[in-house]
């Protein structure tokens, strides 16, 4: 019999606890800006790809929803003017997500206050040895868990397809 205060449970549980605490913490600059945690995901993760632009199904697997979710998500911004989408000249089954200039003016009234909850939730509460150990440590388990949590980028061995 597994005791009930096995250090694994703790360790998960601090985990989802923080979690659950950060994305609480920072869900409030999201709404005040008109965004839900995965439409400023969505964005970032545009934001931070060569020519700010991803195939829908890596976008997907970055995100880790369905590409019925994603395209969901992606109809919405679109509305918005946040995104757009491209079809692929190569191959007319893909189409890409690519961020607006509207989208980039987005981020830019967000970014401020959320990495200034990052530093005051987060970065600033580790030096940099613990930061960067948490990191690697963070970037192993996202590894594992979530493989394909950077398909399409540069090197990423997974290609965001099912």
């Amino acid at each position: 019999m597994i005791p009930f205060d096995d250090p694994r449970l703790t360790a998960m549980g601090l985990l989802s606890e923080v979690h659950a605490g950060l994305e609480a913490r920072m869900n409030p600059v999201f709404t005040e800006a008109g965004l839900s945690m995965i439409d400023f995901e969505t964005l970032i993760r545009l934001a931070r790809s060569p020519q700010r632009s991803l195939r829908m199904s890596d976008l997907a697997a970055q995100t880790g929803l369905s590409t019925s979710g994603m395209t969901r998500v992606v109809d919405r911004l679109e509305r918005c003017r946040l995104i757009r989408r491209e079809p692929c000249v190569t191959d007319r089954r893909t189409s890409y997500a690519r961020l607006t200039e509207a989208g980039a003016a987005k981020l830019e009234t967000v970014l401020p206050r959320h990495l200034a909850d990052i530093d005051a939730l987060f970065t600033a509460l580790l030096g940099d040895e613990e930061r960067e150990a948490f990191m690697a440590t963070l970037r192993k388990i996202r590894d594992v868990v979530r493989p394909c949590a950077t398909a399409g980028a540069v090197g990423s061995g997974c290609t965001g397809r099912a």
